[in-house]
C-alpha cells in the first residue's frame, strides 16, 4: 500500500500541476476579485518555481556534500542505487540522465577504492514488466570486463526503502564489511542516507549527478526556465517521501 500511495501521490507534486490548477479556476471563477487571486497565484508560483537562482540556493541546503575519500582508503563494497537506466519500448535497456551514478560507481572499482559492487534496483513501476534494472546494468558492467566475482545485484527492489533492506540481507550473507559507500545522486542522497542508517547500515555518501546548486549565479537564473519546473519536482518529491519514511516507515 504504502508503494502504491507513494507513485499516486507524485503526480500532485509537480508545481507546473499547482500552476495550471490555479489558472483553471480563475479561468472558471466568474467574480473578478476572486478570479484576480487565482490568477495571481498561479503567475507567483510559476516565477518561484521557473527561477533557477531560488532552486541553486535551495539545492546548496538540501544536497549532501561531495565527498573526498583518503587515498590510501580500500572499502569493501559500493552499493549503487538504481535509477540511472531506464527501460525502452523493446523492454532493453539505456542509460538515462542519472547516468553519473554508474560512472562514479567505475570509477570506484578501477581506481581501486573498493572491491566490489552492489548494484541496486528492480523495477520502480506501478505496473512493471520483466525488466529489472540491475539485470541489464550487470550486462553492462560484463562489457567493461568488471569480474563477475566482484558484482553483488539486487533485482527486488522496486524503491529506496526497498533497496536498503534487500541490500542489507546479501552484504550480510556475503559478510563484506562496512562502511560501504553508498552511490547515489545527489538530490537523493538525503533520503537514501537516512533510510541506509535507519536499517542499520554503515554508509559513507558519496553524492553524484548534480542537477542544481553548482554553477555560478548569472543573468540567465532569473529568467523563467521551463527545466527548472521539472528539477523542483524532483526536489519536492525528495522532501516529501523523506517525510514519509520518517513517520511512517521503522
Amino acid at each position: 500500500m504504502f508503494f502504491f500511495l507513494s507513485k499516486i501521490l507524485i503526480y500532485f507534486l509537480a508545481p507546473v500541476i499547482w500552476i495550471i490548477i490555479f489558472f483553471i479556476i480563475g479561468l472558471i471563477i466568474k467574480r473578478t476579485r476572486v478570479k484576480r487571486i487565482f490568477f495571481s497565484i498561479s503567475l507567483i508560483l510559476f516565477l518561484i518555481f521557473s527561477n533557477q537562482f531560488l532552486l541553486n540556493h535551495f539545492a546548496k541546503m538540501w544536497d549532501v556534500k561531495q565527498t573526498t575519500l583518503h587515498t590510501d582508503a580500500k572499502y569493501s563494497a559500493a552499493i549503487v542505487l538504481g535509477g540511472y537506466s531506464s527501460e525502452d519500448a523493446e523492454q532493453d535497456g539505456y542509460f538515462n540522465i542519472a547516468a553519473d551514478r554508474f560512472i562514479e560507481a567505475i570509477k570506484l572499482k578501477t581506481e581501486g577504492k573498493v572491491t566490489h559492487l552492489l548494484i541496486s534496483g528492480g523495477s520502480g513501476k506501478l505496473y512493471p514488466t520483466d525488466f529489472r534494472e540491475s539485470d541489464w546494468v550487470l550486462t553492462q558492467l560484463k562489457d567493461l570486463k568488471i569480474p563477475d566475482s566482484s558484482i553483488l545485484v539486487e533485482n527486488r527492489s522496486r524503491n529506496s526503502y526497498e533497496n536498503a533492506l534487500f541490500s542489507k540481507n546479501i552484504l550480510d550473507s556475503v559478510m563484506l564489511k562496512p562502511p560501504y559507500i553508498l552511490v547515489t545522486s545527489a538530490y537523493h542522497m538525503r533520503r537514501a542516507q537516512y533510510i541506509y542508517k535507519k536499517k542499520g547500515l554503515d554508509v559513507i555518501p558519496y553524492p553524484c549527478n548534480y542537477i542544481a546548486g553548482r554553477s555560478k549565479t548569472s543573468f540567465t537564473d532569473f529568467i523563467p526556465n521551463a527545466g527548472t519546473l521539472s528539477d523542483w519536482e524532483i526536489y519536492i518529491k525528495e522532501m516529501v517521501g523523506y517525510a514519509m519514511y520518517a513517520v511512517f516507515k521503522n
